[in-house]
C-alpha cells in the first residue's frame, strides 16, 4: 500500500476525467475489506476526537483554535491518500466489471 495524493497518479485512472476517476475510486472503496475499513475509521477518530476535546478549551484559550484548524487540515491530507492507496488494488475488478457490462 502506498499513499496516493491525487487520483491522477493512479495508472489505471490517469486517462479518465475527474468525475469518472472519483466514481471508480468510490466503487473500489466499497470493496475494501473489514480490517481496511476499520483502519480508516480508527484513523478518522484519531484525528477528529482531539478536535472535540480542543473545542471544549476554546473558552479558556483562543489559541486552541489554531491547533483545531491544523488537525482538521490533517484530515484530508492523511485520510484520502490512504483511502486511495487501499482502494487501488480493487480498481482492476471495478474496471473489468465495467468492461464486461459494456459488452
Amino acid at each position: 500500500m502506498r499513499l496516493i495524493f491525487s487520483s491522477k497518479h493512479i495508472p489505471q485512472l490517469a486517462a479518465l476525467p475527474l468525475v469518472e476517476r472519483i466514481d471508480k475510486l468510490s466503487q473500489a472503496s466499497k470493496q475494501l475489506t473489514l480490517p481496511e475499513k476499520l483502519l480508516l475509521n480508527i484513523l478518522k477518530l484519531v484525528i477528529l476526537v482531539p478536535v472535540f476535546f480542543l473545542l471544549l478549551r476554546v473558552g479558556q484559550d483562543w489559541s486552541v483554535m489554531l491547533w483545531m484548524l491544523l488537525l482538521l487540515l490533517c484530515f484530508p491530507l492523511l485520510i484520502k491518500p490512504l483511502q486511495y492507496g487501499l482502494s487501488e488494488k480493487y480498481l482492476s475488478d471495478v474496471l473489468q466489471s465495467e468492461r464486461e457490462s459494456k459488452e
